[in-house]
């Protein structure tokens, strides 16, 4: 079957171009277009100065959407699932561009080699010639035109990396389930750059309208963040509508809904929550946001923005552990408190998390699973996407 699955990638290889060839004259040198990101990442950190010290851990991840997940780091390319050593180089010199995708090396024998991923999937290009190692399509806009054209690729790149085996997982390292209230953001993030595609099959076989992460509690936000999903790439005939909508009884409290979240009680976030996933598919909606203090209404800052109580913010804790939620109330209140690694990549991440598995960072650094330190991560990945996304470039004024 190896051997199979070998022919078949050298076969495509002979009729696929890659979007990096060293044979081929390029615009810009590899230093080049990581000055260009890190100089577009200065950019972002003097308007969003509050930061996270990361260890260089010099790493870069392979396969985003459905491809095989590879892992990059000190001359070796190999599987993050299993470990098993794929190539194994003796460099002297490398360079990584995370808004290129891009692994390009210089070894001990003066050879030239690049990783790098494109719409069509993961090649080596060493010696000439062309290597696939995982293909499939995907959309990858440059998304020419935006300020932070670069970031936005790298953080495309996070939130596409945590697709695995067609499902959104937080991170795949130490996630195997989805978590709808992740999976939604994410799919929002899919829908702008054209790759809901990834996720399809898994939304069209969702059934059960809680994913019960969190110690098996049917969360009150899970139906509205399900019946969205859907309307991603179906509609109201979906299998699971019927079930969703009669899940939601269980938490009507006069006219807005209330239960459970992350453990606490969140009626406005919750009663948002299944009001847009009515909307999404055009069904009826009876629901009234309810006036009272809910720290998690400023996550729901695309819609309903005007029926919202002021109260208490998210500390610096949960910025430094779960920035995502500082991210997301930064797009609700129009600030820029939102927490930055001070590395190039990866750009997300989660710390401290109750239900992850850190001992699945194994595969990729062991400083890691001490940390209880996942990156990247795709809430976080996603909250920044969908914010610094909506910042056109300025234009240059003409001579």
């Amino acid at each position: 079957m190896q051997f199979i699955k070998f022919i078949v990638l050298f076969l495509v290889s002979l009729t696929t171009t890659p979007f990096f060839s060293l044979s081929q004259k390029q615009k810009l040198t590899p230093e080049k277009q990581l000055a260009s990101y890190e100089e577009n990442l200065s950019l972002l950190r003097k308007e969003h100065p509050n930061q996270r010290v990361m260890e260089d851990l010099k790493f870069f991840l392979f396969g985003m959407g459905d491809r095989q997940k590879l892992i990059y780091t000190k001359g070796v390319l190999k599987d993050a699932k299993t470990g098993s050593v794929l190539k194994k180089w003796n460099v002297k010199k490398e360079v990584i561009v995370p808004s290129e995708y891009l692994v390009y090396l210089e070894t001990a024998d003066n050879k030239r080699i690049s990783i790098q991923e494109n719409e069509k999937g993961v090649y080596i290009n060493e010696g000439g010639k062309s290597i696939p190692v995982t293909v499939s399509k995907l959309n990858l806009p440059d998304f020419k035109g935006f300020k932070y054209a670069p970031v936005l690729r790298a953080l495309h790149h996070e939130v596409l990396i945590n697709v695995d085996e067609g499902l959104p997982v937080p991170n795949f390292f130490v996630y195997k389930k989805p978590w709808f209230r992740d999976a939604a953001i994410m799919g929002m993030v899919l829908k702008q750059t054209g790759n809901v595609h990834v996720i399809k099959d898994w939304i069209m076989q969702i059934r059960d309208p809680f994913d019960r992460n969190n110690h098996g509690i049917s969360e009150a936000d899970n139906p509205g963040e399900v019946l969205f999903l859907i309307s991603l790439v179906s509609d109201k005939s979906h299998p699971a509508v019927k079930r969703t909508l009669d899940s939601v009884e269980q938490f009507k409290k006069e006219d807005f809904i209330e239960g459970k979240t992350d453990y606490a009680s969140h009626p406005v976030f919750q009663t948002k929550w299944i009001k847009y996933g009515l909307k999404s598919l055009g069904l009826s909606d009876n629901y009234s946001i309810p006036k009272v203090y809910d720290s998690y209404s400023s996550l729901f800052w695309w819609d309903y923005k005007d029926q919202h109580v002021n109260g208490k913010r998210f500390e610096e804790g949960s910025s430094f552990n779960y920035p995502y939620l500082v991210w997301a109330e930064d797009h609700f209140f129009g600030e820029t408190k939102g927490i930055l690694s001070n590395q190039n990549y990866p750009l997300s991440w989660e710390s401290k998390a109750s239900d992850a598995y850190y001992p699945g960072l194994e595969v990729l650094d062991n400083k890691l699973i001490a940390q209880k330190l996942s990156p990247p991560h795709t809430w976080h990945a996603s909250e920044m996407f969908l914010l610094l996304a909506e910042f056109k470039a300025s234009k240059q004024k003409s001579k």
